[in-house]
């Protein structure tokens, strides 16, 4: 989670934008678009979606590894935390 507001504000801009992008991508369905067009579209959606889950996860990352954990047992469970995001990010 961006815990800046700078960042904050920039995160939420994103999800506007690509709120934006699936409303559109919805009038298209609606309309009965070619299929080419909408595939372009769900691509685009796809790796904004993408984007922005990389950047939350960097940014979750860092805060969660920028100090060292005070005990082995609380290093090895943010090491086991980490793993699932990236496993969950990747399916």
């Amino acid at each position: 989670m961006p815990h800046s507001p700078a960042d904050k504000k920039k995160a939420l801009t994103r999800v506007r934008r690509i709120r934006g992008q699936l409303d559109a991508l919805g009038r298209a369905l609606e309309e009965g678009a070619d299929c080419a067009p909408v595939l372009q579209q769900l691509a685009a959606v796809r790796g904004a979606v993408n984007g922005l889950m990389s950047e939350i996860l960097e940014s979750h990352l860092r805060e969660e590894f920028a100090q060292p954990a005070a005990t082995p047992k609380q290093r090895e469970a943010g090491i086991d935390a980490a793993v699932a995001l990236v496993r969950s990010y990747l399916k």
